[in-house]
């Protein structure tokens, strides 16, 4: 099969190449998924888990991405709940071979069923923004009906969807960004937008809620911006600075195959809809992690056609 591989940390991007690799294994508890999109984090080639496996032994060539939509075409020992031939959608492992590939190996716990009338690029932008979002806003910072929440990179991947599920459960929401994401942050449904590079982001006020996906000084001057017994979420970084009387949390997303699900019936009842920024193939998937003009949205590798 072919997959994206890095075989050099110190290669960055440009040891990125499109590669034969055999046929996934299928381990207990796991299913084969022929991957149809996939979606990737570009700051993937930066964490450990990309090089080593849990016992921090090198695992290279190893495959990036961990987003993927596709069908399930061979089943591992003792596993249950899927079947060959069904569509699903999901999160895989941080520590294994990822979605850039046209089969992958993965959990089947971390995969849940794809509705046939949710096409797979959509899909595949889906498990890391969606579950990334409701585990800020709802599992850590616990936001609530009439609380206010402020929500950097809101033209994001992730952005875009903790606006939509934030105005869902009735808070108020101040978004932020640069000047050409105002337009798509208000019609998500936020009720303010500051432009970070031209408004002063201290004249939002207090908040109940900060969720941040940008880290740095942002992430420091947000911890002001934070009222008492309200909650500051990052997932940029661990935090240095803690809001006066007010909890920080610095988390990494968790799979989650209920929540999953349930974020697929919100983009079937219109109340979701994940912002795709760029659709490129699998060829083209190593040229995807390069830094170059800002698009909102998260980048699709579609691996199938169809």
């Amino acid at each position: 099969m072919q997959a994206i591989t890095v075989k050099s940390r110190d290669a960055g991007v440009s040891g990125l190449t499109l590669t034969a690799l055999p046929h996934p294994h299928a381990a207990e508890n796991d299913v084969i998924v022929e991957v149809h999109a996939a979606g990737f984090t570009p700051g993937e080639l930066d964490w450990p888990s990309t090089w080593t496996d849990r016992a921090s032994r090198d695992r290279t060539p190893s495959v990036p991405g961990h987003e993927l939509s596709g069908v399930v075409t061979e089943l591992g020992y003792g596993t249950t709940g899927l079947t060959i031939g069904q569509r699903v959608f999901g999160l895989t492992d941080w520590t294994r071979n990822g979605t850039l590939a046209q089969y992958t190996a993965v959990e089947a716990r971390n995969l849940a069923p794809l509705p046939a009338d949710i096409d797979h690029v959509t899909a595949a932008a889906l498990p890391i923004s969606g579950l990334t979002a409701w585990q800020a806003l709802f599992d850590h910072a616990h936001l609530t009906t009439g609380q206010s929440v402020l929500i950097h990179g809101a033209a994001g991947g992730v952005g875009s969807i903790a606006v939509q599920l934030a105005r869902e459960a009735g808070a108020r929401v101040i978004a932020t960004g640069r000047a050409a994401d105002r337009d798509t942050a208000l019609g998500l449904g936020a009720d303010t937008f500051i432009d970070l590079q031209a408004e002063k982001l201290e004249d939002t006020g207090e908040v109940d809620v900060v969720f941040d996906v940008i880290g740095g000084e942002i992430l420091e001057r947000s911890t002001a911006l934070v009222r008492p017994g309200g909650t500051l979420v990052t997932i940029a970084e661990p935090v240095a600075v803690h809001p006066h009387d007010g909890r920080a949390i610095f988390f990494v997303v968790e799979p989650n195959r209920v929540r999953l699900a349930d974020l697929a019936e919100r983009l079937r009842d219109g109340r979701l809809k994940p912002i795709i920024g760029a659709v490129r193939t699998l060829a083209e998937a190593a040229s995807a992690f390069i830094p170059d003009k800002r698009t909102p949205g998260k980048t699709i590798i579609s691996v199938k056609e169809a």
